[in-house]
C-alpha cells in the first residue's frame, strides 16, 4: 500500500479485493439475474434491517461526537426505506415475519461492540454500508426493477432521491482525508473496513446457503 497518499485512496486501495468478493458471491448472481424467488429476494432485505437497525443507533449516539459526527447524514438512513420494501414484499406484519440469521447476529455484535463508542469504529462501518449502497444502489436498482417487475415499493433501498452520489462520496472522501487521526489509527480503522467486508460477505454467503438450491454432495 502507498503511505503517500490520503486516508480515502488507501482506503479504495485496500478494498479493491474485499469489495469484489462482496460482490461475487452465488446469492448477488442469482439476484441479479431474476433467479430469486419473492421471498428470496426479500431475503437480502430481511438481514440488512437488522444491520441497519443497529448502524443507525449507532449514528445517533455518535452525532454529537467531534470526529464521527461529520460522516453522520440523515440523508443516508436506510432504515426507513428497508421497512417500505419489507412491507411491500412481506405484508403488514413483516416485523413479526424476520429474524437475523448467524452471521447477521455476528454482524451486529461487532456493531455494537465497536460502532458505539469507538469514532473511526463507526466511520469503519458506516463508510462501507452507505457507500457500498450509495455507489451500486441506482445500478441495483435498475436491474432489479427490471429482473422481478418492481416498481419504486420494493426498491426504495437503493434510491437516496436526496443525495446527489458524486458529490456527496466526494465530500465524505474528503472527510476521510481530513480525519485527525495517526497512523496506528488509521490502520485500526483500515482493519476494521476489512472486517466490515468480511462480515458483510458472510451474510450474504449465509443468506445464498438458506435460499439457492443447494448441490448434492458427492459419494
Amino acid at each position: 500500500m502507498r503511505y503517500d497518499v490520503g486516508l480515502a485512496m488507501k482506503l479504495r486501495e485496500l478494498t479493491r479485493a474485499d469489495h469484489a468478493a462482496a460482490q461475487s458471491t452465488g446469492y448477488f448472481d442469482a439476484l441479479l439475474a431474476g433467479r430469486l424467488d419473492p421471498a428470496g429476494y426479500a431475503a437480502l432485505a430481511e438481514q440488512l434491517y437488522f444491520v441497519y437497525e443497529a448502524l443507525e443507533e449507532a449514528a445517533e449516539r455518535m452525532r454529537d461526537d467531534p470526529l464521527a459526527g461529520p460522516f453522520v447524514s440523515d440523508e443516508l438512513h436506510r432504515l426507513p426505506s428497508l421497512a417500505a420494501d419489507l412491507a411491500h414484499l412481506l405484508g403488514p406484519d413483516w416485523k413479526d415475519r424476520i429474524s437475523p440469521n448467524g452471521t447477521t447476529t455476528e454482524y451486529r455484535e461487532r456493531l455494537r461492540e465497536v460502532a458505539f463508542t469507538w469514532p473511526a469504529g463507526f466511520v469503519a462501518h458506516h463508510y462501507t454500508r452507505y457507500l457500498g449502497d450509495l455507489s451500486g444502489g441506482q445500478i441495483m436498482r435498475r436491474v432489479l426493477r427490471r429482473a422481478y417487475g418492481l416498481g419504486e415499493a420494493g426498491t426504495s433501498f437503493y434510491a437516496f432521491p436526496d443525495l446527489e452520489p458524486r458529490a456527496f462520496k466526494q465530500h465524505y472522501r474528503q472527510l476521510l482525508d481530513e480525519a485527525p487521526w495517526d497512523a496506528v489509527e488509521q490502520n485500526r480503522f483500515l482493519d476494521e473496513v476489512s472486517r466490515a467486508y468480511r462480515l458483510n460477505t458472510a451474510m450474504v454467503d449465509e443468506l445464498g446457503r438458506s435460499v439457492l438450491p443447494q448441490r448434492p454432495e458427492a459419494a
